[in-house]
């Protein structure tokens, strides 16, 4: 990461931060928080789940803030929603969630904002926000928006996602990724804003069924 890619994501935290508080009051340096949440998302274990991944789900979160109630609480929970990430894990949300519990009060964020903050983190679990959530339908749009990609970048995402579970065999990987295709696919919409299900809704159900198909192909010996 250049040191105008840090710049530039420096400033959108601040203005993220400065944005979800109630005054303008005095706090301890915001900077040093989110130079900790890179630190984080540059782990290496990671191969999706990087800084890029952060940078594309606050873009798209940029597209959707209009149907957003608090925008700026979106960004934060987008900045925390994988800053714990070990993928041998299935605990990452929760530890994410908490993370946010305790360091925004720390950086001068008040109770109600911390707590919507963590809330949206651990509704990545599920991606299922209740009907009328207007901050989670954005925050899961934007996360799962990847699923719209072109076959380029998507299937630099589903290489990048089997690297990071690298240490999990061949047909688990496949019986795995596949249940998770299916249930993606069983659902009535993916996407729960107006413009996602527009906007990608189509392409998403495309690559999903695509890449089911493929790992379909892989079990069968004789294809």
């Amino acid at each position: 990461m250049d040191d105008l890619q840090v710049r530039d994501l420096r400033s959108r935290w601040l203005s993220a931060f400065l944005g979800s508080r109630d005054d303008d009051s005095c706090v301890p340096s915001p900077y040093r928080y989110a130079d900790e949440l890179l630190r984080r998302w540059q782990e290496p274990q990671r191969r999706y789940h990087t800084v890029a991944h952060l940078v594309a789900v606050l873009d798209r979160i940029d597209v959707l803030e209009e149907y957003a109630d608090d925008p700026d609480l979106v960004r934060l929970a987008a900045w925390f929603h994988d800053a714990v990430y070990l993928p041998d894990r299935s605990t990452n949300e929760e530890r994410s969630a908490r993370l946010a519990e305790r360091a925004l009060p720390e950086a001068g964020l008040p109770a109600r904002q911390t707590a919507e903050v963590a809330r949206l983190v651990r509704l990545t679990v599920s991606h299922d926000p209740a009907p009328g959530d207007r901050n989670g339908e954005v925050l899961c749009d934007a996360d799962l928006a990847i699923l719209a990609a072109p076959p380029s970048a998507y299937a630099a995402y589903t290489a990048e996602v089997r690297e990071e579970y690298h240490f999990v065999p061949s047909d688990a990987f496949r019986a795995g990724r596949s249940a998770i295709l299916r249930q993606l696919l069983d659902l009535p919409h993916l996407f729960r804003t107006p413009y996602g299900r527009t906007e990608w809704e189509p392409t998403a159900r495309y690559n999903l069924a695509a890449e089911l198909e493929m790992l379909s192909t892989a079990e069968d010996p004789a294809s």
